[in-house]
């Protein structure tokens, strides 16, 4: 699975994806943003990957942004349409079934810290550099970081960094809750890796229906997410992993799992 710049491996039930654009700093620009819909709908429809990695090339970026010479020409009306865009492209991103985990190489600035906060979860190189300087350029946050950021760290964090525009080092970001886990930058990808095996090895039923459970709870009321909650209890005894996993722990075994 291999677009224009967005590069796609599969082994071992993890799918790697990488923007291949390097010597851009990997930057968002629309073949970027065409390439990765198709490659979020490939890795969704192929049952041999279970979870899915997404990185930048080159060691000095994730994602540094969006290529802001593309923004130049844009009416309001074309810039409105852009970032619907945007939007759909990373709710895609957000409600794959599967666990997307981000490993963060470098800078992650605006639309690639967006990016980022569109996955599960964040792994961080120590050399990486977070943040959403749009104002900067006299412009806002186009693809979630309004308000995405504000539901991970807090109201008052959130208005900080995008009020600013700085970059957040790797130990801060992980210290306000933007990423999980801050790496020697050489290890980061060996780190990533092996989460992701690990959850390669879990049914990928029930991590779907974890996953829905927890992004469909999340803004609701408690007691609404609560409902939602039980009702996926129930899903889940409807698979057949379910027997598998209660059958291998009474039997004293590992289970085999198949994601049914």
């Amino acid at each position: 699975m291999d677009y224009e710049f967005v590069k796609v491996a599969v082994a071992d039930g993890i799918a790697v994806l990488t923007i291949n654009r390097p010597d851009k700093l990997n930057a968002l620009n629309h073949q970027v943003l065409r390439d990765l819909v198709a490659a979020f709908d490939a890795v969704r429809a192929d049952d041999a990957a279970r979870v899915l990695v997404i990185t930048g090339a080159g060691d000095r970026a994730f994602v540094a942004g969006a290529d802001i010479s593309e923004f130049k020409p844009l009416s309001a009306m074309e810039a409105w349409r852009y970032t619907q865009d945007l939007h759909r492209i990373f709710r895609r991103l957000e409600e794959m079934p599967k666990p997307v985990i981000a490993a963060v190489n470098g800078f992650a600035l605006g639309g690639g810290c967006e990016l980022m906060m569109a996955c599960d979860f964040a792994y961080a190189s120590d050399k990486a550099r977070i943040g959403q300087p749009e104002v900067l350029l006299g412009i806002i946050p186009g693809a979630g970081g309004t308000q995405r950021l504000q539901r991970l760290v807090g109201k008052a964090r959130a208005k900080e960094i995008n009020f600013t525009g700085d970059h957040l080092p790797a130990e801060e970001a992980f210290r306000v809750g933007l990423v999980n886990k801050v790496v020697p930058h050489e290890k980061l990808m060996d780190e990533v890796m092996a989460v992701a095996r690990k959850l390669a090895e879990r049914s990928a039923a029930t991590l779907a229906i974890i996953k829905a459970a927890m992004d469909a709870g999340a803004n609701a009321d408690l007691e609404t997410a609560k409902a939602i909650e039980q009702q996926c209890w129930g899903l889940a005894f409807a698979t057949e992993d379910r027997h598998e996993g209660v059958a291998a722990f009474l039997e004293k075994r590992k289970p085999v799992f198949r994601g049914r």
